[in-house]
This record gives structure tokens, sequence and C-alpha cells, in this order.
């Protein structure tokens, strides 16, 4: 198993544990700080192991932090112009 995979086990059981605490500010300081710090691990197991095992641990990755994925699409919709008026 090579280091960027390891470290990827490691990012999603630290963002599952911390998921399961109570946060003031909804894990939103948490969530930044796990996106930096995902970003290049995911590059990693993507140089050293397959794109397509960086796209599952993506997909993962989304599945834990929803929230931000939520916001960004809805960002995107509302930036390109898919957003239709009847849309909240």
């Amino acid at each position: 198993m090579t280091i960027s995979i390891t470290a990827a086990f490691v990012w999603l059981i630290v963002a599952n544990l911390r998921a399961m605490f109570p946060s003031k500010d909804h894990h939103w300081k948490f969530a930044y700080v796990m996106i930096a710090i995902g970003i290049p691990i995911l590059i990693g197991v993507a140089v050293q192991n397959s794109i397509w095992l960086a796209l599952v641990l993506l997909g993962m990755g989304a599945w834990i932090m929803r929230w931000p994925v939520i916001y960004l699409w809805r960002w995107i919709k509302r930036v390109s112009g898919m957003e239709t008026p009847s849309d909240p």
C-alpha cells in the first residue's frame, strides 16, 4: 500500500470521526482544512496509483463533505445560468 493511499484512508477516518461531534460553526472551518489537505493527497493517489482510484476516493470524500459539494453545485448553477426562477 502506497503512502498516498494510507494518507487518504487516514483522511477519511479523521473526517468521519470529526463529523460525529457537534460544532458551533457546523464544521465549516474543519471542512476548509480537510479540503486543503485532501487535494494534495488526491493528486498523490492519482500519480502513484491510478486516476480511477483517485476518482473513487474523491467520491468517498464528497460523500463525507457533502455540504461543501452541495453549495458548490448551487453556486455553479447560479453562475452558469442553469438555475430557473422557480428554484429556491
